[in-house]
């Protein structure tokens, strides 16, 4: 079955979303697609902290985006963020999908701070922001635009291209753009066509690559790959944020994240000892930037010969704790923990992809016709080390001007003949699961133990013999097998885990999150 739109966007986090609301105001003809049988599973869902409402403090934001990476992110996109983002977020959130974020008895808007700010300016909701803004905007959607169509459960495979998929030689001289994607329906195992005047990759970042993360498990690098595949530019891609304080505890590979904004309420890390020691580390303490915190907690687990440190923030009022973090407190209780009065067990996990498909800021990646927006992207905001409650900013801001500049040239723009495309070939091998399923622990056991956190020399030759003989035997594997979501999902998180490989042997230099020790 093959469909038209006017505009495929593949994901449906705070990216996608914003951008569909900007077209389908205008009345473009929208298809979203997600792998998900529900599309409010995403990253946007599990961002706790909440998102920057910057108005009126917008060039200290310039100055704490910069200094949170170190220096390394473009001035540009860093300016652009901070002074177009508040009329952005008035507009669609607040006035539009009505986001509930935190008011106080009159009606203000109340804001909270999380490390490397230098002022309150990040708007909330309890701890579950991303949750609220995710579901506003997807109702938002839902109950005002016909016009916009959900795909749900559709894992896409490729973008298209005449010159990889065109059925003619000739057409590998045409113009090359993405026309569209190849999508697996999981319900028919079948392979569609869908074409589309442009295509928006929103499709999140690749924390699920690593054996313990933050991220939904659909984190895995589809985007990256996707666009690799056709040609896209990639950068960054070694600079993978850790948050230093996921819950210590549980059997699935998503530990439960716990804000930074424990730590912006006055939250204290405590070794297994009973020592405060982030004062070793840096002068703001429990404030300091996330990979200085996620290094000095890694440090501390080493030198006392633990399994975690703990996050303390028993000195607050009990019912302002459960009322502030209501999320958290619930987890923790489940597992034990009472936050009122025991210090929270913390480790580190992968947490944020500051590179990904290379960008201008308009939302353009190199190939004509493809955007790529959120996480997937990398604009250079957040250059060596993110600021925190910038994701989701990033998110609605780029989502929203990708719409805006796809709207003027969507009138010069024809859909491709699905016809000049050549169908999916099935494969005909079922594919034996056990086999997937250990071919993701090893790759999620090779990124944590030899890309993660620290990295040196030793640790990415031996990532690199890993990764050939993954690679060998998945493409393989993939030429002749049925598809199947899993499988589609393994064959890009290799190439992506490999790209990530890559960009670590390059870089040479400890800057931001990236720390080489050889």
């Amino acid at each position: 079955m093959n469909f038209e739109f006017d505009v495929l966007i593949i994901g449906t986090g705070i990216a996608g979303l914003s951008a569909a609301a900007g077209l389908a105001e205008r009345g473009l003809k929208v298809a979203i697609v997600t792998r998900e049988r529900d599309p409010s599973h995403t990253n946007t869902v599990w961002a706790q902290g909440g998102i920057i409402y910057a108005k009126g403090s917008e060039e200290s934001l310039v100055e704490d985006i910069m200094k949170a990476s170190a220096g390394t992110s473009s001035i540009e996109a860093a300016r652009l963020v901070a002074y177009e983002s508040s009329s952005i977020l008035e507009d669609l959130l607040i006035h539009k999908a009505h986001s509930n974020f935190e008011r106080d008895e009159s009606g203000e808007l109340l804001f909270t701070k999380e490390a490397a700010h230098s002022t309150p300016r990040i708007l909330y909701r309890g701890d579950y922001t991303g949750k609220d803004i995710q579901i506003t905007l997807l109702n938002y959607l839902r109950d005002n635009f016909s016009n916009v169509t959900f795909l749900t459960g559709h894992t896409a495979i490729d973008l298209l291209t005449a010159l990889h998929h065109g059925v003619q030689i000739q057409q590998r001289y045409e113009e090359n753009k993405v026309l569209g994607a190849y999508v697996y329906n999981q319900d028919t195992k079948s392979v569609e066509k869908i074409l589309a005047k442009f295509t928006v990759l929103a499709t999140g970042g690749i924390g699920a690559l690593y054996l313990h993360h933050t991220n939904s498990e659909g984190a895995r690098g589809d985007g990256h790959a996707m666009a690799k595949r056709a040609g896209a530019v990639l950068t960054d891609l070694e600079f993978i944020q850790f948050h230093p304080t996921s819950f210590y505890g549980g059997a699935t590979h998503r530990r439960f994240l716990v804000s930074e904004a424990v730590r912006g309420e006055g939250g204290l890390l405590i070794n297994s000892q009973g020592v405060r020691f982030m004062g070793k580390y840096h002068p703001d303490m429990e404030l300091a930037p996330r990979d200085i915190v996620a290094r000095a907690i890694a440090e501390e687990i080493i030198e006392t010969q633990s399994d975690c440190v703990y996050l303390d923030i028993t000195h607050k009022d009990p019912e302002w704790i459960k009322n502030r973090f209501p999320t958290i407190y619930k987890h923790c209780l489940e597992h034990g923990v009472d936050m009122c009065t025991d210090r929270i067990p913390v480790v580190p996990a992968a947490h944020y992809t500051c590179g990904g498909v290379k960008t201008d800021l308009k939302g353009h990646t190199t190939l004509k016709n493809l955007y790529a927006v959120g996480e997937v992207a990398c604009t250079g905001l957040h250059g060596a080390n993110r600021l925190a409650s910038t994701s989701l900013l990033e998110g609605m801001t780029f989502g929203h001007i990708a719409a805006l500049d796809i709207l003027k040239n969507v009138d010069s723009e024809k859909i491709y003949s699905s016809e000049k495309i050549k169908d999916w070939v099935d494969g005909t091998e079922e594919v034996d699961t056990a086999l997937i399923h250990q071919d993701w622990m090893t790759l999620k056991q090779t990124m944590w133990n030899y890309v993660g956190l620290t990295r040196s020399k030793d640790r990415l030759s031996r990532a690199e013999a890993m990764f050939n003989e993954l690679s060998d035997e998945i493409n393989r594997f993939y030429k002749d097998a049925c598809l199947v979501d899993s499988l589609i999902g393994l064959r890009n998180a290799v190439e992506v885990g490999h790209q990530v490989l890559l960009a670590s042997r390059r870089n040479t230099q400890s800057v931001g999150c990236f720390y080489r020790k050889s």
